[in-house]
């Protein structure tokens, strides 16, 4: 077992490699970056009398200065030199600066990662403990009423987008019947409140619509798994001999049917650790969390390239790391594997 695990960490070093070269060589050629977006500025802030000269037109700097500004950045270097200085801060666990607020990388999203965690927690915890239970009283009651109706609410919540079900919700609950806040993490008084009660009860009923949006995909997917997998495992031939031999039905199931339905969601177990990080994009974006998914998203727009790589050498480290999880996750459910035999 611990060679098996050598050889998987072992590959984390040039799996995490590809995938950093390949996301720094697209930020270093696709069109547009910090010097042009300085340049786009200042021309749209001009007054339309001043000249403005560049490499193919007017602007209000010289090429003296764009240069200096290239060098300022670290965009007039090679991109193969310009990677292995990346790499090596990175080892030092030095994420750089960033081009738009000038702060460490690695400060900002200190400041947001508690942010980021308190949703991922949330939506890890509820996907799990929920859809596992769910599905398991679904599929002991298939056919049933309540497993046709809660059958189509799944799909149904499936289907849509988070962010499309995350703007219904705004508009419905926050707009027009002014239930809910429109958005944010937590409100305008919340430094005002004495009581540890007081700023929990602000955090949470801060997210209750965000967290119906994280749910509604991965909770589906887990419920309608579990379901299908139980099911499967109901109608095999060692459950009906075990049956036929004495064993109670729900112990059969207990013992036998349930390990062997929860492989699948084992194997999906290590890739959950995402949710710490990154949660959703859009949903933050339309709800306004201040957290790593809306910084991302930001410095996506505003070619933030150092924030970029340092979320995503991150993100990287993480799904490698989940997978080697997700491994001993199975291991420990499914019997049948023996790592090392």
């Amino acid at each position: 077992m611990l060679s098996y695990f050598l050889r998987r960490l072992a590959l984390v070093i040039p799996t995490f490699l590809g995938i950093t070269i390949l996301i720094f060589a697209i930020t270093r050629f696709v069109p547009g970056g910090p010097v042009e977006r300085m340049l786009s500025q200042m021309q749209s802030q001009g007054d339309g009398a001043a000249s403005m000269t560049s490499a193919g037109g007017n602007t209000a700097l010289s090429d003296d200065q764009i240069a200096e500004l290239n060098a300022f950045y670290g965009l007039d270097k090679p991109v193969t030199e310009a990677y292995v200085e990346w790499l090596s801060r990175l080892v030092m666990l030095d994420l750089g600066e960033s081009t738009r607020y000038y702060e460490p990388v690695s400060d900002m999203i200190a400041e947001r990662l508690p942010v980021s965690l308190f949703y991922g927690g949330m939506t890890f915890f509820i996907s799990y403990f929920i859809s596992i239970p769910l599905g398991y009283y679904k599929a002991l009651k298939h056919g049933s009423v309540f497993d046709s109706a809660s059958s189509v609410l799944i799909f149904v919540g499936y289907a849509l987008p988070g962010y499309v079900v995350g703007v219904l919700l705004i508009t419905l609950f926050s707009y027009h019947l002014e239930w809910f806040p429109m958005g944010g993490f937590v409100g305008d008084d919340f430094d005002d409140y004495e009581t540890f009660f007081e700023r929990t009860k602000d955090i949470m009923w801060h997210a209750v619509l965000p967290l119906i949006c994280y749910l509604i995909g991965d909770f589906a997917t887990l419920t309608m798994t579990m379901k299908n997998n139980l099911m499967e495992n109901l109608s095999s031939d060692y459950i009906r001999t075990a049956i036929a031999k004495g064993l109670p039905f729900k112990k059969a199931v207990r013992k036998h049917a349930l390990r062997n339905s929860l492989i699948p969601i084992a194997s999906h177990f290590g890739n959950s650790l995402l949710f710490f990080m990154t949660g959703a994009f859009l949903i933050e974006v339309i709800f306004n969390i201040d957290g790593i998914g809306l910084l991302g998203y930001e410095s996506i727009m505003e070619r933030d390239y150092p924030v970029v790589m340092g979320i995503v050498a991150i993100n990287a480290l993480l799904l490698l790391i989940g997978n080697i999880i997700s491994d001993i996750c199975v291991a420990l459910v499914d019997p049948r594997v023996k790592f090392g035999a």
